[in-house]
This record gives structure tokens, C-alpha cells and sequence, in this order.
């Protein structure tokens, strides 16, 4: 007997629609696979002998096709096995033929239980595109699906359970729809009252916030760049439903939600080690995967000792970070993912960590130097928005009796001037001001008269390119906006070219 139903597969980010045919002829027993089904694929065949088992169930003593449709696309991965058990139970006349607006996804353990999958949220999405009124997915992803609303969503946790539910014995209720609560960033109770003296790298850390902008710190050891890095969560604002959602797609499709963490609710902090691989930054593999920085989507790539990192790594971040997006090509397809996000870094300003500090004197050569600073290339300096020295603190900072700004209180700020941003480029499909687009600078980044003619000067004296005027320009919309200003004025552009770095003692 012939049967169909329907699954759904994934590549990349993209979920694409499969429907599962099964037909079970008369013949030598042998159960065959079509449809350039991957080794995972074919394995599944006795995962579903043995599911079937579980429940009692014989495989007829023939000929058993399954083909996956489309066949010329290739398939991979372990979800598609609940579909093919549901199907070849319909060609064993166990359950009915008609199933067209249910999906089925999940991978069967041997006695018949069903296993989580990647990227369930992206499959219920397209289900729900499609016209599909109900889906069934592994127990441990339903909260991730029930995420997506207009769609009835079933946990199913062993093929005897959903076949009770299919024939009509023991019926499950839809999962209920699952809004995602909003949580701050707390790291670990970190706070930047915890951060004594720092004074700029503190103001320069804020303006990064208010507008979602690159930083790099530069200073010697133990001067505080990491400290001011890891707290910089904590002043970010909380993530809108759009940003959590896109997050949380990632982060289902690399298979890092759990029935704990169904959703990701604050923004994402990635600190990969400098001795990463091209393809763990940027993404990658056979079946392209994410990588660190689109797992640092709408949240911190933090890159701590950048110069140790490989150049030809660090070149990779580039493009991506001027198209917020990466691209990654396989002989099977392409793959894109988001990757919007702020890059922090820090460094030392030579090999011996002490170049122009009060309390050690630098052992290196000048050669050394210039080796040690130019493993990190010029375009790539020029893409952090905000260039900041951090020195050692001086003692009377150490020992203040009276305690710095909290978190909560910068945070206020932050969020006051996110707010107006998100008012301003509502619709637009970006939510900050380092995400203008060029082609919107004029219309976004007004300067009034007198602060025209100080970016003319200053774009003049310090030989600025023209994406570093540009990102001078955003650096100084954010100013404004954390100051309440509708048009960028002197003070903006003052504290943009200040923070930009151009007369760094160290680069």
C-alpha cells in the first residue's frame, strides 16, 4: 500500500518542506531509502524497526521504499524518523492515509522514544507558512515551537504515546503558546560599581551601549579591560520579542536550546579563545553551521588578547561586520546567517604588556613592537568605533571610599537613549546606530551648523577615510541621543573624535 505525510528538513538557517512516501510491496524483505538521504538518514531504518517493536508492531515480510521528496536535495540529519514511522504505519493500514496538514519531526530512540532535534523553531515557522494546522515535535523542543502562535504544537515523548493520540484513544492537548519573559543580563552578580577609577573606558563603554557600537581597549596587564568588557552586558537593554526570536532561531538551528532554556532572553556575551579556527568564528563544516559570532547575535563578541589571534581568523570578520550577515558556501549550498552584534576587544600595547605604563618598563624592541601591533591590520582597526587607552589606576581611586556608578544607573541612560532609536528607525529593519546604513547617514546623523563645520576640521586634521568619518558620525548620533539632543552639536563630535582614538599613545 502506498502512503504520504509530511516532514520538513533543514539546511543551513533555511527550512525547506519534504513529503515522505512509503510503499510496501510483496517480495525478498529489505527496506530501502530514496531521495539522497544522508548516513544519518539511513540509519534511521533501524531506528524505526526497533521504535516499532517497542509497541508490538512487525515489519511486513516484503519490500519496504521510503522516498524523501524532493530528490534532488540533499537531505541530512536524524528528524525526519517520526515522519517515516508515521508514514510507514499508514502503508501497514495501522493509521489513516489522510494526515495532509500535520508535520511530524523527531528522532526515535530504539524502544520507541522520541528524541530532541535542531532547529525546531525554523521548522514550525515554515509549518505554520505553509498552511499547516498541526505539528508534532520531540517533548524536550515543544516549548521552543509553541513560541511560534497559529499553529497547534504536540510534545510527544514515545511513538506509543502519539499513536494512542492518532487513533484516537488517549487524545493530547496543544501546547499552550509560550511568550518568552524578559530577563536583564546579570552575569554572575558582576556590576560596574565593582570598577574603581577608569573614568573614560567607563564613559567610553557607555556611549558603545547607547548606540551598539565596536570597541577596542588597549592598555597593560591588570589594568581593567577585561573587567570593563565582562560587565558590559549589564548595562545593555533588554532584548525586544524580534531580537529574541532571532536569536533564539540561531541558537535552535545550532542546537544549543534546552527544555530548561527554550528560549534565549538576554543577550548573548561570546568570548572565544584566540586559538579559534576560522570556521568556529565565521561558521562552517559540510552542513554549515553557525558560527561565534552569529551565536553573538544582537549581543557581545568579546576577542580578549586580539593581537594573539590569527590574522587571517580576524580578517574573516570584515565583511561581516559592515553587512551584518555571513555567508557560508558548500558544493551542497549556501547558507546565510545574522550576525549583528557589538565586537569589544582588548589588547596589549606590545609583546611585554608594558609599554607606556608608570608602574614597568617595556622590555621590547621597537621592532617588536611593530611586529606585535601590525598582526592586527589597519581596515580592521578601523572598523571598532570607539579606540579607548586604559592605564593602570592610581591609588586614590583604589582606596575611594565612595562607590562608582551602578549598573542599573548606566543602564537607565542606555535604555533611554535605545528607545528613542528604536523610535526613530522603527520599521526600517535596524534597531541602533551603528546599523545605519550609509546611504542614511545624511538623513539620520544631522549635525547642526557649528558642529558641521568642527567634523569638517577635525575629518581634515587627523586624515580620517571615509568610513571612519562615517562611524565618527554614528559614534556622535549616539552622544545625542544619550544627552537628549535631536541634532548632533559640538559636544557630540567632540567626545565621537576623542573616544575614536586618533591620538592613542599606544596605536
Amino acid at each position: 500500500m502506498f502512503a504520504v505525510t509530511n516532514s520538513i528538513g533543514m539546511f543551513g538557517m533555511n527550512a525547506f518542506p519534504v513529503t515522505v512516501e512509503a510503499e510496501v510491496f510483496k517480495g525478498h524483505p529489505q527496506f530501502d531509502l530514496s531521495g539522497l538521504p544522508d548516513t544519518g538518514i539511513k540509519e534511521s531504518r533501524d531506528r524505526v524497526r526497533s521504535a516499532a517493536s517497542s509497541v508490538g508492531i512487525q515489519f511486513p515480510k516484503g519490500r519496504i521504499l521510503i522516498n524523501l521528496a524532493p530528490a534532488d536535495v540533499k537531505k541530512s540529519g536524524s528528524a525526519f524518523d517520526l515522519a517515516i514511522f508515521v508514514c510507514l504505519m499508514q502503508a501497514m493500514d495501522i493509521l489513516s492515509l489522510r494526515m495532509p496538514e500535520r508535520i511530524f519531526i523527531g528522532e526515535l530512540g530504539l524502544h520507541g522514544t522520541v528524541r530532541g532535534v535542531r532547529g525546531i523553531m525554523t521548522m514550525t515557522m515554515l509549518a505554520r507558512k505553509n498552511g499547516c494546522r498541526e505539528i508534532y515535535v520531540p517533548k524536550e523542543n515543544v516549548r521552543e515551537a509553541a513560541v511560534i502562535d497559529n499553529i497547534q504544537v504536540y510534545g510527544i515523548e514515545s511513538v506509543e504515546e502519539l499513536m494512542l493520540h492518532l487513533v484516537g484513544q488517549q487524545v493530547l492537548q496543544p501546547e499552550p503558546h509560550y511568550e518568552p519573559e524578559f530577563q536583564q543580563n546579570n552575569l554572575d552578580m558582576m556590576d560596574f560599581s565593582d570598577v574603581r577609577g577608569q573614568f573614560k573606558a567607563r564613559s567610553g563603554m557607555e556611549l558603545a551601549a547607547a548606540g551598539g557600537h565596536n570597541i577596542l581597549l588597549v592598555g597593560s596587564p591588570g589594568s581593567g579591560k577585561s573587567m570593563l568588557v565582562n560587565r558590559l552586558p549589564t548595562i545593555l537593554p533588554k532584548m525586544t520579542k524580534e531580537e529574541i526570536l532571532e536569536t533564539s532561531n540561531i541558537y535552535s538551528v545550532a542546537g544549543l536550546l534546552s527544555p530548561e532554556r527554550p528560549l534565549i532572553t538576554q543577550r548573548p556575551f561570546r568570548a572565544p579563545h584566540h586559538t579559534i579556527s576560522t570556521a568556529g568564528l565565521a561558521g562552517g563544516g559540510s552542513i554549515p553551521a553557525p558560527g561565534e559570532i552569529s551565536l553573538a547575535h544582537n549581543g557581545v563578541l568579546f576577542l580578549d588578547e586580539l593581537a594573539e589571534f590569527n590574522r587571517k581568523t580576524l580578517e574573516v570578520l570584515r565583511q561581516p561586520l559592515e553587512a551584518r550577515k555571513v555567508t557560508i558556501s558548500r558544493a551542497a549550498g549556501s547558507a546565510e546567517y545574522p550576525c549583528s552584534f557589538m565586537l569589544t576587544a582588548a589588547m596589549n600595547p606590545c609583546p611585554c604588556g608594558y609599554r607606556g605604563s608608570p608602574l614597568k618598563k617595556c622590555t621590547c624592541t621597537q621592532k617588536q613592537i611593530n611586529q606585535y601591533i601590525s598582526r592586527v591590520s589597519g581596515p580592521m582597526l578601523e572598523r571598532f568605533d570607539l579606540h579607548i587607552d586604559v592605564d593602570p589606576i592610581r591609588y586614590d581611586e583604589f582606596s575611594a571610599k565612595e562607590k562608582p556608578e551602578s549598573s542599573a544607573v548606566i543602564r537607565e541612560r542606555v535604555e533611554a537613549a535605545r528607545e528613542r532609536q528604536a523610535f526613530r528607525y522603527k520599521g526600517l529593519g535596524f534597531y541602533n546606530n551603528a546599523s545605519i546604513p550609509d546611504k542614511l547617514i545624511d538623513k539620520f546623523c544631522q549635525l547642526d551648523a557649528a558642529a558641521e563645520s568642527m567634523f569638517g576640521r577635525m575629518y581634515e586634521h587627523y586624515h580620517m577615510s571615509a568610513r571612519a568619518g562615517i562611524r565618527v558620525k554614528k559614534t556622535a548620533r549616539s552622544s545625542a541621543d544619550l544627552h537628549g539632543r535631536e541634532k548632533i552639536q559640538c559636544e557630540d563630535i567632540s567626545a565621537a573624535v576623542q573616544f575614536r582614538g586618533f591620538e592613542s599613545k599606544y596605536l
